[in-house]
């Protein structure tokens, strides 16, 4: 093909844009690569550079700003035999930034062609992250405040394994795109250009100018030998190939036959290191092997280790299409700082509510049927008070009877721990 371009899409850059150079450049290099048009992909965010995407004849990816790496990356694993090209200006680079280390630290075989105007040219003319610090921009000082960044060195730094640097109106840009998209690997070419529209108005910068930036900078020609490994797709799927043995799925088959059985909706108040979550997977084996619908959401502190731990599990014979929990059936209150984060339900709770308080734990004045139980008095460590509350309310029945409670400890659990389990089960039903 001796053009890739699209003649029904006239390029529209301002006059003396080097955007048009490397639109160009990029042509060229499609045509000596003689790439298949239907296995090429140009993927683009907002910005003038966003526009690759409308003039060439081949597949084409318009993502929000800062964001085309991660599309790429996204159409390189699907289809390895992609030929994926990425254009980013400054602006999409300052604000995917973090998408660009990844690419790097990753090695997927995509080349980023990034278009260094030194500003936001389509919005304005503000400060980005390449600006200088002595440019005058149209964000006022805010470049003064900062230093400009150097994306090959942190490119470098980051892993990449091939890093380009050139003018955007270098004869030799189409040589160099075709290097980079040769490699096997992440390559980034950074090409410095003019923003006629914008940037040239107030600062002087000319091919001269470039040029000089250029060799002011740290030489950048290509391989990167320290950063040399396997492509990332190549290691991905040896790796996955590896791969053997996979955990099984869980299925829990319907063992109990439950007689007009009316939704429940199961809370239980905990607090860190009682095991709460691990509770309220057990109530949900417990209606699942009744042959039920379950559904559970869950609340915990971020710190993991302090703090509250709550699990609210719905039972239904229906299908759940809501999972919040409206009218608790059953609260299970283990401890202040559980109580505390739900502790508005206990108004509304309904007299045939059942409530099982242990006996340390305080709770709002409430009308539903209140039980106290004291854990310690009974030997049960804290931790495994959640666990024992299920045999409370199993030897109640309440929610759940004793069959689908031990056929849910038998599912959710090892041989060892089952036996355990039991054990504090028996602790609850040994209990006048």
């Amino acid at each position: 093909m001796n053009s890739y371009l699209n003649k029904n899409r006239p390029l529209v850059y301002c006059p003396g844009c080097t955007h048009e150079k490397i639109t160009k450049g990029l042509d060229i290099a499609f045509s000596k690569l003689n790439f298949d048009a239907d296995k090429t992909v140009i993927v683009t965010d907002i910005g003038c550079s966003g526009l690759f995407d409308t003039f060439f004849n081949v597949h084409a990816l318009h993502g929000v700003h800062g964001r085309a790496l991660t599309y790429a990356s996204g159409l390189k694993l699907a289809d390895p035999e992609l030929n994926v090209i990425v254009t980013m200006g400054d602006g999409g680079l300052g604000i995917g930034g973090a998408h660009v280390l990844a690419a790097c630290r990753r090695n997927l075989d995509i080349t980023l062609i990034i278009l260094n105007n030194f500003n936001f040219g389509m919005t304005g003319g503000q400060y980005s992250s390449t600006t200088p610090t002595d440019a005058v921009v149209g964000s006022e000082f805010l470049n003064q405040a900062e230093i400009p960044l150097d994306i090959c060195a942190i490119a470098d730094s980051a892993g990449a394994s091939y890093i380009d640097r050139c003018s955007g109106i270098n004869s030799d840009l189409p040589d160099k795109i075709i290097a980079a998209v040769n490699h096997k690997g992440f390559s980034i070419i950074e090409t410095l250009g003019m923003c006629t529209g914008r940037y040239t108005k107030k600062n002087k910068l000319t091919p001269k100018v470039i040029d000089q930036i250029i060799a002011d900078l740290p030489e950048r020609a290509g391989i990167v030998k320290k950063n040399q490994r396997p492509e990332y797709g190549e290691r991905y799927r040896a790796l996955s190939k590896q791969r053997t043995k996979f955990p099984e799925a869980v299925i829990i088959d319907k063992q109990i036959d439950l007689k007009n059985y009316q939704q429940q909706q199961v809370v239980i108040l905990g607090s860190a290191g009682m095991r709460i979550v691990t509770a309220g997977d057990i109530v949900c084996y417990a209606g699942l092997c009744a042959g039920m619908n379950v559904s559970m959401k869950n609340d915990y502190n971020i710190t993991v280790l302090r703090g509250q731990s709550v699990s609210e599990i719905l039972i239904s014979p229906d299908k759940i299409g809501y999972p919040g929990i409206e009218s608790p059936t059953v609260v299970l209150a283990l401890s202040d700082e559980g109580v505390q984060r739900r502790k508005k339900i206990f108004s509304s709770l309904q007299k045939e509510t059942f409530v099982l308080k242990e006996k340390s734990v305080a709770i709002p004045n409430t009308c539903a049927n209140v039980v106290e139980i004291d854990f310690k008095e009974l030997k049960i460590k804290k931790q495994d008070w959640a666990l024992a509350s299920l045999g409370v309310i199993a030897k109640h029945k309440k929610a759940i009877n004793i069959d689908m409670l031990t056929y849910a400890l038998k599912s959710r659990f090892n041989e060892t721990v089952h036996k355990m389990a039991m054990e504090t089960i028996n602790k609850i039903f040994n209990h006048d």
